[in-house]
């Protein structure tokens, strides 16, 4: 199984590459540049910060494609529909953990998980998706009397907000609750809270990795579920194991719950 990374010469591009190299240098089938035009040619492993590769970044996608039996994306958006019709032309999994995407973009993905395995995560690190399980279980046991609040913060240069971890966090306390078609409602509150509602407090300043926590409020106590980032490469380890396990694997649309067998 050989892994190539997209954007990488972005923060997790270069996490993804790092890990990766410590893991099996055989594992590294190639790094494309992205907009960064002036890495063209530059060595994967001191991109990366390790010793030289003997690897060098390429803006030639489709052959990174071909080569690969895995690509690992956490770009852009306005990638996705890109990086899909790569997949399939080179029958290659795709592992994706850019945030952001609207219900156009997860129609692209689920298309191409008909071709190839697909795994999609807003968060890939094993911390956070066991703490998807215990909101689950924990919105299952309190009742409407537990107000839950979803509290994020991460880095002043993110752009989406709430983050993609705190949506999911809250699909799965909505599923605890068993409410159906769930939709998120993240404007900021005026008044008197509703009963039953998920609410969410964004937080973005300094060089916050990520942070989430997730509350249960009642009178008299609070229930508080939390996950704190210090390292990105929490998500490059996580994101690494999802392209692995995409091997020899059916074509589908997967989550990082089926990769660690969490369903």
């Amino acid at each position: 199984m050989r892994i190539a990374v997209l954007g990488a010469t972005g923060r997790m591009g270069r996490a993804i590459l790092r890990t990766l190299l410590e893991k099996d240098k055989d594992l590294l089938a190639g790094g494309h540049i992205g907009i960064e035009k002036d890495k063209n040619g530059a060595d994967l492993g001191l991109l990366a910060g390790c010793e030289a590769a003997g690897i060098t970044a390429t803006d030639r996608m489709q052959v990174l494609f071909a080569d690969a039996g895995a690509v690992i994306d956490f770009t852009s958006p306005d990638c996705v529909e890109e990086h899909c019709q790569m997949a399939k032309m080179g029958k290659t999994a795709l592992v994706v953990g850019t945030t952001g995407l609207t219900e156009e973009h997860f129609g692209m993905l689920r298309d191409t998980a008909e071709s190839v395995p697909v795994v999609w995560a807003s968060n890939m690190s094993l911390g956070v998706n066991l703490l998807c399980s215990l909101v689950r279980k924990a919105a299952e046991a309190l009742d409407e009397d537990y107000d839950i609040e979803i509290f994020e913060a991460h880095h002043k240069h993110k752009k989406d907000a709430p983050s993609g971890t705190a949506l999911t966090l809250a699909e799965y306390a909505a599923k605890g609750r068993r409410i159906e078609n769930y939709t998120p409602d993240y404007d900021i509150r005026d008044g008197v809270r509703e009963k039953g509602a998920i609410g969410f407090s964004v937080m973005r300043g300094g060089d916050i990795v990520g942070e989430h926590d997730v509350v249960f409020a009642a009178g008299g106590e609070r229930l508080i579920l939390s996950h704190k980032a210090t390292d990105r490469m929490i998500f490059a380890r996580g994101a690494v194991r999802a392209a692995l396990w995409c091997k020899d694997r059916k074509p589908g649309f997967y989550t990082m719950q089926d990769v660690l067998g969490l369903k």
